[in-house]
């Protein structure tokens, strides 16, 4: 279907647009700064309510197309997209940029004051939003794109915003780690368009979906020849680099704990996985032999990177760095999902997205909370009994938590539940083999379990541990209202999660069609 209109450009156009115009009027006044995030936010969930409203109609599963696309020679078409496979994913894009583009408002003019207490010239809240919302749209861009050139396009877009937002407005030595994040994200990115360049060059087309149709463009194996598993390797390696799986995880702890919180907000739950559903996307239809040879190797990297970032995160002190290597884990699990090369494992993949992207940035924005209220508190040592003082926060922090421990009532359970679903229809015999997948499974979930819930107890339950943590009071503001909506979509998507399975399934059984 093609829609009567360009919605989709015009959903990841107007947020830039509107960016743009608040750093030339220079938006300072703290009603400008929440006019420009209301704005922000109210554009921002443009997208997300444009697929719910397809997923009411149930148009999802044959895919939606703009009508705003161009054929050129050798490079494909450029256009832009929404079928069951990204829904979710732009769902998720969607609902937490716009929840935090509200949130930003506060947090954002405390950090901006205590940067300037502390001598240094910060810039305004007009730059701020410019960048924050060309941000939110590249990764919007990202999800929606039908052609390597315009994914490539997006990728580099997300990394410059996000490098200046963590450089401008970070904590610690931000400099150095904005560009540490910089230099490896942009490795993986460059090692991806290598592996690009080669594909396209052989099969004259970047595409890796056909326009108007939107089916998958199939396996490229043969048309690369001996060349096909050197391209695989650096495509999966470009973007695992990018959503930090064990071995090549090493920029996300530093970049994601010191990144102002709204920032990591976005960059955890949203950028990461977005390289999952790129693996789905394009390297599993286009390399399926080579892929099924590497199955099991991808699913040992699967339980060892859920396991590792499980195990680290319950090490940690500061609750931004604990968030940061949980992010590690999780992304383990929508690895675990893509390993599977089935239709369920790789739809309970993608649903898992949309699960972590609610989750993680509820919790991020409770650690926020505790920075803007309680002086800067993130030591969870310092912490213990906020829910007495916090209480409608803790509620929404548990909710987060529920998320990442795959319980109800969040959509956790479902993501989980298809998950092992495909790792077990893979590996249901030998008897030992089965008895192997059941030990490290029940391992991994449990060090989930453990993370999220002894995490819990630590920071809200049990006794103050410290002066800050006996101060300060339930915040009525901002901050805890984008998070209640953020808590009202995974409530939701909880309950409605029917159409968006189903619609999962029927693109993700396509993708796996030449898989024998």
């Amino acid at each position: 279907m093609i829609l009567g209109g360009p919605l989709l450009w015009l959903s990841v156009i107007l947020p830039v647009g509107a960016g743009l115009i608040a750093w030339l009027a220079g938006v300072e006044t703290e009603e400008a700064s929440r006019l420009a995030g209301g704005i922000s936010a109210i554009l921002l969930a443009i997208p997300g309510a444009i697929v719910a409203g397809l997923y009411a109609g149930g148009l999802v599963s044959e895919g939606v197309l703009d009508p705003f696309y161009a054929t050129f020679h050798r490079v494909g078409t450029i256009a832009l997209a929404v079928d069951g496979l990204n829904g979710p994913i732009v769902l998720g894009v969607s609902a937490v940029t716009a929840a935090v583009a509200a949130y930003s408002v506060r947090y954002m003019r405390v950090r901006i004051e205590e940067m300037e207490r502390e001598g240094e010239r910060a810039p305004g809240m007009g730059l701020y939003f410019f960048l924050y919302n060309l941000f939110a749209a590249a990764m919007l861009g990202l999800a929606m794109a039908t052609n390597l050139i315009l994914f490539y396009v997006f990728l580099e877009l997300t990394l410059v915003p996000s490098f200046l937002l963590i450089a401008y407005w970070g904590y610690g030595d931000r400099r150095r780690i904005s560009l540490l994040y910089f230099v490896w994200t942009h490795i993986g990115a460059v090692l991806l368009l290598t592996g690009i360049i080669y594909y396209g060059v052989k099969l004259g087309t970047f595409d890796y979906l056909r326009v108007p149709q939107l089916s998958p463009v199939g396996p490229v194996e043969a048309a690369l020849g001996t060349a096909a598993k050197a391209v695989a390797l650096l495509m999966s390696i470009g973007l695992f680099i990018k959503m930090a799986v064990f071995g090549v995880h090493m920029w996300l702890p530093y970049a994601h704990a010191e990144a102002p919180t709204p920032i990591s907000a976005l960059l955890s739950p949203n950028l990461i996985g977005l390289t999952g559903y790129a693996y789905a996307r394009f390297v599993i239809p286009s390399f399926p032999s080579i892929l099924l040879g590497w199955r099991n190797y991808l699913v040992a990297l699967a339980f060892t990177t859920i396991i590792y970032g499980g195990l680290v995160a319950l090490t940690q002190r500061d609750f931004k760095r604990f968030l940061a290597y949980s992010s590690i884990s999780q992304m383990g699990y929508m690895l675990l999902g893509l390993a599977t090369l089935t239709s369920i494992g790789i739809a309970g993949a993608m649903f898992h997205y949309l699960v972590h992207a609610i989750g993680k940035a509820l919790l991020f924005m409770t650690a926020g909370v505790f920075i803007t209220e309680l002086h800067g508190l993130r030591d969870i040592r310092a912490m213990g009994g906020l829910a007495r003082r916090y209480p409608l926060t803790a509620a929404l922090a548990l909710y987060g938590f529920l998320h990442l421990s795959g319980m109800p009532p969040s959509p956790g359970i479902w993501s989980e539940w298809m998950i092992l679903v495909g790792l077990y229809r893979v590996y249901n015999h030998p008897l030992s083999t089965l008895f192997s997948i059941a030990l490290v499974t029940a391992v991994a979930l449990t060090v989930s379990a453990a993370y999220s819930f002894i995490t819990m107890r630590r920071i809200f339950y049990g006794q103050p541990r410290s002066d800050l943590a006996k101060k300060g009071a339930e915040v009525r503001n901002v901050l805890v209202v984008s998070m209640f909506s953020l808590l009202l979509v995974g409530f939701l998507v909880f309950i409605l999660a029917t159409p968006l399975i189903n619609s999962l399934m029927r693109v993700a059984s396509l993708l796996v069609i030449h898989l024998v």
